[in-house]
Formats: structure tokens, C-alpha cells, sequence
């Protein structure tokens, strides 16, 4: 598996890996589909540009995976924050979620973090099991996600120096 920095032309790519995740397992985003589906090309290019972003792509070029890493507002400066991990099915527990959080983590320390933080619906537990074993801790800080039905969701933290 290759993991892939995706860059303003890759925002097809992008789109088709954002939009199947959608698809295949919508209840641990903060998104839907139905939202998502609408937007257009600037957006995708525009959200290429705006954060760093990985695709985990097969020997076929076939993207299998998607991670993002994001300054979250409000969050302290020295914080990296990832958002929409998601690993396709027919590859999951191959290694490639541990590869998506090692080249967020790499790019975080690149970036001058000091911490990596991120947040879990808490009924996504394939989700909190690897990120609990990546060293991510639980922090206690919890909130409503904004979804339908309304769901909990809690922030972890990796600890990077």
C-alpha cells in the first residue's frame, strides 16, 4: 500500500475514497453523504489546499484509505488534529490504519506539534481499539456530535514529545 500526500489534481481521488467512506460507514462521520455528493469540483480543490491530506492507495492505484490532519479552531496552536480516518473493508486490519495515523503523526512532529488529538463517536470501537493501541489517551472531554440520532463523542490525545 502506498500512502499518498494528495495535491489540488488529485481532488477526484479524493472525492471518490470521501464519498465511499460516506457511503460504506456513515455513522462515524460528521458529514453525510447527501451533503458531500453536492459539493463541487472548487470545493474538493479547495479542501485539498486547505489541510494536509494522505490516500492509501492499492498496487492498481486504487484508493483504499483516507486520513486528514487539520489545525483545530479553538484547539492550542502546538495541537494537529486528525479528522476522517477511514480504511475501506476489504483492507482493514492489513496495517493500513496504523500507516495512515504514523504519516499524520510524522507530519504533525514535521509541523511543530506537540500533541496529535482527535475525536471517536464512542460506538466506534474498531476505532477507539486502534487508536488506544496507536497511544492515544482518553481525555474525559465529551460532547454531543452533531448527527441524527444524536451520538457522544470523546477527544483523544497523543502525547508527541
Amino acid at each position: 500500500m502506498l500512502i499518498h500526500r494528495v495535491v489540488e489534481d488529485d481532488w477526484r481521488l479524493m472525492q471518490e475514497v470521501r464519498l465511499r467512506a460516506l457511503r460504506e460507514d456513515p455513522e462515524v462521520f460528521g458529514s453525510s453523504l447527501q451533503r458531500e455528493e453536492r459539493f463541487r469540483e472548487s470545493h474538493w480543490r479547495m479542501r485539498t489546499r486547505s489541510s494536509p491530506s494522505w490516500i492509501a492507495l492499492d498496487e492498481q492505484g486504487t484508493g483504499r484509505g483516507i486520513v486528514g490532519m487539520i489545525l483545530e479552531p479553538g484547539s492550542p496552536e502546538d495541537d494537529r488534529h486528525v479528522v476522517s480516518l477511514w480504511v475501506a473493508p476489504e483492507v482493514r486490519r492489513r496495517g493500513v490504519g496504523w500507516t495512515l495515523l504514523d504519516t499524520v503523526r510524522q507530519a504533525a512532529l514535521d509541523d511543530g506539534a506537540r500533541t496529535l488529538s482527535l475525536w471517536v463517536v464512542d460506538e466506534n470501537h474498531p476505532a477507539v481499539d486502534l487508536y488506544v493501541r496507536a497511544g492515544y489517551a482518553r481525555t474525559g472531554e465529551r460532547h454531543e456530535a452533531q448527527r441524527e440520532p444524536p451520538k457522544i463523542e470523546e477527544r483523544y490525545v497523543l502525547e508527541l514529545r
